[in-house]
């Protein structure tokens, strides 16, 4: 069974574009640190420092048009 982290993560598009969407450097293993989360979770401050992103139904919107500001 898939965590429910793991879904979030993938559904974002993956450990390398939610670390883009975080600002982390690719170069200092913000990769690598997003993709452990899929097993060890997404912390609770990160979670709580980027609702719109990890928890969409506590801010009344999803996460889609989060994605999209940051993309542009």
């Amino acid at each position: 069974m898939t965590s429910p982290d793991k879904e979030i993560i993938e559904r974002l598009g993956g450990a390398a574009r939610v670390a883009e969407l975080l600002g982390y450097d690719k170069e200092a293993g913000g990769t690598q640190r997003v993709h452990n989360w899929t097993t060890r979770g997404i912390p609770a401050a990160v979670k709580v420092a980027h609702p719109r992103l990890f928890m969409p139904e506590l801010v009344g919107t999803n996460a889609a048009p989060a994605v999209e500001a940051r993309a542009a």
